[in-house]
């Protein structure tokens, strides 16, 4: 998953940040809710981490209109305000979950996967593909009973494929969420990660639709 941190606390936004990717996630990290604005507008995420007391403003403010505009990003309150009334309310507004500081990196990152696994088109979250079965609870890809080791990159393109069962995904979008909004990407890098994927796990796995992107599998595709 590509995750936006909103955090103002530069030790820990940083912490946040190192052990997301740790967990196979990308993530970049803004200190104000303008930033996270700006981020947002020219970049596709899948979680977003949201501190509540920011420099320019209230992150209930901002998470009121991620909901205005049906975003279907997935939204975790980080806050030092543990009043129940708090919590409530940030609920209410439209947070998938709120976990209060000091809080342990390990839990943070078991509250997003559990947030993630809510929001997951699959019912049982897992898709087959021929002799290959995509687990995105596991955020595992096995082959003919064999689970195949990918790399975190590798993962999130099929992660992203597989949560668009049918649907071309562009190069652009796979970039977007390969890469950080400062991460410089190379000109053949999506052909790269495709190409090992394909060595992986078969040729039949990702199906190259020209001037177009890249779908799961081809007419097997189930």
């Amino acid at each position: 998953m590509k995750i936006l941190i909103v955090e103002d606390e530069a030790a820990l936004a940083s912490a946040v940040r190192e052990r997301v990717r740790e967990a196979g996630h990308v993530a970049d990290w803004f200190a104000t809710l303008e930033d996270a604005r700006a981020a947002m507008a020219a970049s596709v995420y899948d979680f977003v981490l949201l501190d509540l007391g920011l420099p320019d403003g209230d992150g209930r403010a901002f998470l009121r209109e991620i909901r205005r505009t049906g975003s279907p990003v997935a939204v975790l309150i980080t806050t030092a305000r543990d009043q129940i009334s708090e919590r409530i309310a940030g609920l209410s507004e439209g947070a998938d979950d709120y976990l209060v500081k000091p809080y342990d990196l390990n839990e943070l990152v078991a509250r997003i996967e559990a947030v993630a696994r809510r929001y997951a088109a699959l019912p049982d979250n897992s898709l087959a593909v021929g002799d290959v079965v995509i687990d995105l609870a596991r955020r595992q890809l096995s082959r003919a009973g064999r689970v195949v080791d990918l790399s975190a990159r590798e993962w999130a393109i099929v992660e992203l494929l597989a949560r668009r069962p049918g649907a071309v995904c562009s190069r652009d979008l796979i970039e977007d969420v390969l890469y950080g909004l400062s991460e410089d990407v190379e000109s053949n890098a999506v052909e790269v990660f495709i190409s090992r994927i394909r060595k992986k796990a078969g040729a039949g796995l990702v199906t190259t639709m020209r001037g177009r992107g890249y779908r799961l599998g081809g007419a097997e595709a189930s």
